[in-house]
């Protein structure tokens, strides 16, 4: 494992590369998905072009942000060289729930299922594959890694994080077993959750694009991703929609 690591990493674009590459991006192509998806990806992809670091998406519930993350991260890897992408997710159960939308995601110009092309990783250990393209796991998790730590218990990790963030948590360090410029993206899913204390410090950790999802932002959310709002689904919207 550790020998393919070195090959990928050997292959892999450097920083420069890859934005030089984000510039690059082929357009979407309109129709492929919901309209509001398609303006998402088109607005996220400018947003990473014009190499605005933070990123923050607002759709509805029910809306399949998900998806559109999923078919993003396509576009990222394949257009764009990404080693790999990180998904965080607030609780365990979401994590299962969103592997299953990676495994049954459909490429729409390949036809092939996102998990036959690319590997995808949901961690329910404290070992990261370093070749999986997409890794998904808590934040907790996450940040049980960042501290070394051999294994984390299953019930903490079925708890949002947002009830675990405690005043008394080892504060983030560097841990060169996982350096800063290891993830490309970082998508977090119920971002507003994710943006507080200890876990801000572990979002903070990286040397990478962070793609915020949410449908209820708050004004920490906005400040954290720096205003960038690049789209804006509301509830209503979606109700008219529909």
């Amino acid at each position: 494992t550790l020998a393919a690591w070195l090959e990928e990493w050997r292959r892999s674009p450097d920083e420069a590369t890859l934005r030089s590459r984000l510039r690059q991006m082929p357009p979407l192509e309109m129709g492929l998905l919901w309209p509001p998806k398609d303006v998402a990806i088109t607005n996220l992809e400018h947003s990473l072009a014009e190499n605005r670091p933070r990123a923050l998406i607002q759709m509805a519930t029910g809306s399949g942000k998900t998806l559109l993350a999923a078919f993003s991260a396509y576009r990222l890897v394949k257009f764009a060289g990404a080693r790999r992408v990180l998904f965080l997710v607030d609780r365990a159960n979401l994590g299962r729930q969103t592997l299953k939308e990676f495994q049954g995601f459909t490429t729409p110009d390949d036809g092939r299922k996102f998990t036959e092309l690319y590997n995808v990783q949901r961690l329910s250990s404290n070992v990261i594959d370093p070749v999986s393209r997409v890794t998904i796991t808590t934040i907790q998790r996450l940040y049980s890694i960042m501290r070394g730590e051999p294994e984390l218990d299953e019930e903490i990790d079925e708890h949002s994080s947002y009830e675990l963030s405690g005043p008394d948590a080892a504060p983030v360090v560097y841990n060169p077993a996982l350096p800063i410029e290891f993830f490309d993206f970082v998508i977090v899913d119920e971002c507003h959750r994710s943006i507080y204390g200890l876990w801000r410090q572990v979002l903070d950790y990286f040397d990478a694009f962070i793609i915020g999802l949410t449908a209820t932002p708050n004004k920490q959310a906005f400040g954290f991703f720096h205003k960038n709002l690049v789209m804006e689904y509301t509830h209503e919207q979606a109700v008219a929609d529909h």
